[in-house]
């Protein structure tokens, strides 16, 4: 598979500070890649660095297989970011702040290039509009049209959907795995926001402490681990006899008023289910609620401790 980001050894220090320690990842055409920690770990330090915004301590980055610090120019035409929160222009519109910044990227700014761009982002009928008159949601909307206008194969979004609404990360959502599917384009994706990420990553990394925690695809790691699981029944009591008296006794951890909490394998779900029906128990619910924020607690605690 095509590398479209190779990073190898990245390290970055302020004096006594490392924020990021011997980073190693790769990203892959196609991708929606998930770059995930805790704050403090290093995410910010490492995009600005594949952004060649600051320079790297040590180690290196590579964009579409060539160096990024041999191919700045060449490279980075290929690539659309937001890094924090996007400004603009509050005085002028929509439209004018892309014709703008187009300008400045060497990007298409005919009228029917910038409207098709505002189109995508759901902005088309606010071209006119001035940006101080945008919610917070719009203006990330406006951020990733901006980055779009020069039709990237790698776009690196940092928080976007951080101050939006329900409505408002559903549409970012929506429009990373179009961008994604139907353009072809490759994300790199920085949240903390980390159920939206489990919706729409293929692959990602963990990073606490400027360091690796666990990389790789989102579907096999959470897979490949425990899972929390809600068990909703008719007769609480009977239900939690049954599994004291079994061998998931030591998988319960809580009680309430109809409902168990075990922390079972994957596998072992349908064997409790068939053994509490078969002793008379009805299961209204069975909820497996290990996620990727769960996963991810379990990872970076650890490494804390």
């Amino acid at each position: 598979m095509e590398k479209v980001i190779e990073i190898t050894g990245l390290t970055k220090k302020y004096r006594q500070l490392t924020a990021v320690n011997n980073l190693t990842l790769n990203v892959y055409k196609g991708d929606v890649f998930g770059f995930l920690g805790p704050n403090g770990a290093g995410k910010s330090t490492t995009i600005r660095m594949l952004l060649s915004l600051i320079k790297p301590t040590s180690g290196s980055v590579k964009l579409f297989g060539s160096e990024l610090q041999t191919h700045r120019e060449a490279v980075l035409r290929r690539v659309g970011a937001i890094v924090e929160k996007p400004d603009f222009y509050g005085y002028l519109t929509a439209y004018a702040n892309l014709e703008i910044f187009g300008k400045l990227a060497g990007a298409d700014v005919s009228r029917k290039h910038i409207l098709e761009t505002l189109e995508l982002v759901g902005l088309d009928k606010r071209y006119n509009s001035k940006v101080k008159t945008f919610s917070h949601g719009m203006k990330q909307r406006l951020g990733i049209a901006q980055t779009l206008l020069h039709d990237p194969e790698l776009i690196i979004l940092d928080e976007p959907t951080t101050g939006l609404d329900p409505q408002g990360m559903k549409d970012v959502r929506d429009l990373i795995l179009y961008l994604s599917k139907e353009r072809n384009k490759t994300v790199f994706l920085s949240s903390h926001i980390l159920h939206e990420v489990e919706l729409i990553a293929n692959r990602m990394i963990i990073i606490n402490k400027g360091s690796t925690i666990i990389e790789g695809s989102v579907s096999e790691l959470l897979n490949a681990s425990k899972v929390r699981v809600t068990i909703e029944v008719n007769d609480i009591e009977t239900a939690s006899a049954i599994i004291k008296k079994s061998e998931f006794a030591a998988s319960l951890e809580a009680i309430t008023q109809n409902c168990l909490q075990l922390f079972l394998e994957r596998s072992a779900i349908a064997q409790v289910n068939k053994l509490l029906v078969t002793g008379g128990v009805q299961v209204f619910s069975l909820i497996p609620a290990n996620s990727l924020e769960e996963y991810f607690l379990k990872l970076t605690e650890g490494v804390a401790a």
